[in-house]
């Protein structure tokens, strides 16, 4: 009995014991069942890469305007970096680079038309600004020194002066200044619709200096003292057809404001287009220092230093001086001929144009 009351009790004593294991080990389920999940380690955010914007991006970014363009110049000798336009303006200050040995031939809308050298698509100060998304590319050209001198470049500057809408013209002594404004439209339809290349002050100073390559069939067209009949008559043909146009001002007489986008303001001086003690104008009457002086005067007012008229044509070695001094590098006559290569920069020849001078007149001059 003894032993069997051991076994027994050591049964017993083992069931208990397994039934404690066993509701531990269910309590412990319990637990581990119903513990909060725990919360996952949250992954690193992704890290935000800040690329450095291209130059052209900068450029339109810091200019903040929706109509600011970053012109890109593409090509060998092109500058790198980009150039602000603005969309509602012709193209500003262009560069024209420089290469040892070559003739820079000009800026293209295309790499085709750059190796062609298509007049129709070179792109100057002559035309209005047009861009895709705030950009655009220029392609560029350079020719031979060589072939730059075949082309036998022959650069007319037009030169007019008051207007009548009177066939029969004005009377008085100065009655040949006074081209019939039906004259001058057939000329500038002539000159707009027959592929002439119309170069900027800029870039005939570097087709002088042989640096920049002109086509033949170029053409700078000017207009003397912007006579009122200059606005009333002339501009509206000038800004219908789109043509690049100089307005040499005496900014002692007025100061108006560009009429048009394509009409330049340049210098018939400040207060020199009068005689002179000797009859003949100021020019050719003031000291260097009183030119310069003058002119300064002109230019502060004009906001440009470029290209000068002298009045009444008058100029001398001491005009010159004056010119230069007052920092301006060219200097426009009244004396017959073409701008060449190599051509005084200071005694700029032109082509009039009178009263009477009609189409045909123009097209003999200038083809």
């Amino acid at each position: 009995m003894a032993s069997g009351g051991k076994r027994r009790r050591t049964g017993l004593a083992i069931g208990i014991v397994a039934a404690v294991v066993l509701a531990g080990g269910a309590a412990a389920a319990v637990v581990w069942l119903n513990r909060p999940a725990e919360t996952p380690t949250p992954k690193a955010e992704s890290e935000v890469i800040e690329r450095p914007l291209t130059p052209v991006q900068q450029l339109i970014a810091d200019a903040d305007d929706p109509l600011a363009c970053a012109v890109s110049f593409i090509g060998d000798g092109a500058p790198e970096e980009p150039m602000l336009q603005r969309q509602d303006a012709l193209y500003a200050a262009l560069p024209i680079p420089a290469q040892e040995g070559r003739v820079f031939a000009g800026w293209y809308s295309s790499e085709a038309d750059a190796a062609a050298f298509v007049v129709e698509s070179r792109v100057n100060g002559a035309d209005p600004v047009v861009c895709v998304d705030q950009q655009i590319d220029l392609f560029a050209a350079w020719k031979t020194p060589e072939e730059n001198l075949a082309e036998n470049a022959e650069i007319p500057i037009l030169m007019y002066h008051q207007f009548t809408s009177n066939p029969e013209g004005e009377t008085g002594w100065l009655r040949g200044n006074y081209a019939y404004i039906g004259d001058f439209e057939a000329q500038m339809e002539h000159i707009a619709t027959t592929g002439f290349y119309l170069p900027t002050w800029d870039e005939l100073s570097a087709f002088i200096d042989g640096r920049l390559f002109l086509p033949a069939h170029s053409v700078i067209i000017t207009d003397d003292d912007a006579d009122q009949t200059w606005f009333d008559l002339a501009v509206p043909v000038i800004d219908r057809l789109g043509l690049l146009s100089t307005s040499f001002m005496i900014t002692s007489a007025r100061q108006d404001p560009a009429p048009s986008e394509y009409v330049l303001r340049r210098s018939h001086t400040h207060d020199m287009h009068q005689a002179g003690e000797n009859g003949k104008g100021r020019m050719v009457n003031w000291t260097a220092d009183e030119i310069a002086a003058d002119l300064n005067t002109s230019a502060d007012i004009l906001g440009v230093r470029e290209v000068i008229a002298y009045p009444y044509g008058h100029y001398n070695d001491t005009a010159k001086q004056g010119v230069a001094q007052a920092g301006f590098e060219m200097a426009r006559t009244i004396e017959p001929g073409t701008v060449s290569i190599g051509a005084d920069k200071l005694a700029l020849p032109v082509v009039r144009i009178d009263y009477g001078m009609g189409l045909d007149a123009l097209i003999k001059r200038i083809g």
